[in-house]
């Protein structure tokens, strides 16, 4: 197998092009179901991205560790210490840019905590702060660890979650005013650092549903070691075939387990469950493993294997360009409720024919071919940009 995994940045470019096309509508009231997540418990394929991105994380990692491990703990904590605060502080710079907001026809200055509303503030946690935490402590155990024991760790981590769960609230441990781990936000982060699009102080990427997400990055980093190991044989064809078997004999058997566990611990995404943790991570082995087969296999590469691949490329960096450039352009008045971001949209693809969300759905596609076109040139000029 080419050790550049081309299946890989494939599966990481078709993940973080999904989490732009959700993020991006031409209008949130008009996105089609599978494009918003479930309101609660249950889960649509948008539920799928950020878990199979947390897996590509620690696919990656599988690649990195053993030269970490041949550094040295001294360069190795250095280097994950750096990385995650890196991710970290750059998901908390996009939660605060532009810095200003309109306010009665003038720019104000965003503050860190409103002084008119002291409920009201920059949100500290999101979607790269979370990978950054989860890569950190997935870093820390996947190190000092051998796979065996590593993967015990993770499911005393699942284990241990849902016990949290229960204790934390036994009359109502999975609704969203029931869940325990909202009050533990409000305590340490404050009720003004918290996301509120739930209609109340609930962070969907709080600290405790942290926990489960630390797995997801683990379970990625032993399916890609597996991966390695097998594919060091010397009958490689062989053993490839037993390989990709072997995954997919894995993903079934954690699907029917999150499904099962799903009964009695709800797949939410929201309060990212157990069950939801080993339910997406048995689809994300699913899909890894149909892509090996295909791409590196049977060597299928076409054009859309290499539009996936720009994007695998420079993954988090396009990702947080998809939320820098929205943000910062809103400040841009063009007409009433016209930026220069939204321009396409509400000019022109808003009249698009059929159901409004036709058009909402185009305007999105529309975002992911410029962000490709970005990416098409970076890779073109062999500019990487990692975080």
């Amino acid at each position: 197998m080419n050790k550049r995994y081309y299946s890989l940045d494939v599966f990481r470019g078709a993940t973080v092009c999904l989490m732009i096309m959700v993020n991006n509508p031409g209008s949130w009231s008009f996105a089609y179901a599978p494009l918003k997540h479930a309101p609660w418990h249950g889960l649509t394929p948008t539920d799928l991205v950020f878990p199979f991105f947390l897996f590509a994380v620690g696919n990656a990692l599988s690649f990195v560790m053993p030269k970490l491990e041949l550094t040295g703990s001294a360069i190795f904590w250095k280097k994950i210490i750096t990385r995650s605060l890196l991710i970290f502080l750059v998901g908390l710079f996009l939660n605060w840019w532009p810095f200003v907001k309109w306010v009665d026809g003038e720019l104000v200055f965003r503050q860190w905590v409103s002084s008119e509303n002291p409920e009201s503030g920059v949100r500290i946690l999101g979607v790269l702060q979370r990978i950054a935490i989860s890569y950190f402590f997935a870093s820390i155990l996947i190190y000092y660890l051998k796979p065996r024991k590593v993967f015990f760790a993770s499911l005393l981590l699942l284990l241990l979650y849902w016990l949290l769960c229960v204790v934390g609230n036994p009359t109502d441990p999975y609704s969203l005013i029931g869940w325990f781990g909202t009050d533990i936000d409000k305590n340490i982060l404050g009720i003004a650092h918290m996301y509120k699009g739930e209609g109340s102080p609930f962070d969907p990427e709080g600290l405790l549903s942290t926990i489960p997400s630390i797995v997801q990055v683990i379970l990625g980093y032993l399916v890609g070691d597996y991966i390695q190991k097998k594919s060091k044989s010397n009958e490689q064809k062989q053993n490839q075939h037993e390989m990709i078997s072997g995954l997919f004999v894995a993903g079934v058997a954690l699907l029917i387990t999150g499904l099962c566990w799903g009964m009695v611990f709800p797949i939410n995404k929201k309060i990212w469950t157990s069950s939801y943790t080993v339910y997406t991570t048995g689809l994300a082995i699913f899909t890894l493993a149909t892509m090996i087969y295909t791409i590196e296999l049977n060597k299928i590469k076409n054009i859309v294997t290499k539009f996936f691949d720009v994007f695998g490329k420079n993954a988090l960096f396009v990702f947080s360009l998809s939320a820098f450039l929205p943000k910062g352009l809103a400040l841009i008045k063009l007409e009433e409720g016209i930026t220069p971001w939204n321009w396409l949209y509400k000019k022109i693809l808003i009249h698009t024919p059929g159901a409004p969300e036709n058009g909402s759905l185009l305007y999105a596609l529309c975002v992911i071919f410029f962000m490709w076109a970005i990416c098409f040139w970076m890779n073109k000029k062999k500019i990487y940009i990692k975080l």
